[in-house]
């Protein structure tokens, strides 16, 4: 998914952070756009990066 998104958004700082719990949570701009936690369930294939395309679209 790191690699999907640095692909799209080169420039874009990507990180991972380690939790407990199986929580995976996804913030652009400091607002989350995905939670495992709050949704039950992980993100369906290609799903964070069209969410990330509806608050930051990629630049061209």
């Amino acid at each position: 998914m790191a690699a999907e998104i640095r692909k799209t958004y080169p420039h874009a700082d990507v990180k991972l952070i380690q939790s407990s719990g199986g929580v995976f949570e996804v913030e652009v701009d400091g607002r989350r756009i995905f939670s495992k936690k709050t949704l039950g369930r992980h993100a369906e294939p290609g799903e964070v990066l069209r969410l990330m395309q509806q608050v930051a679209p990629p630049s061209r």
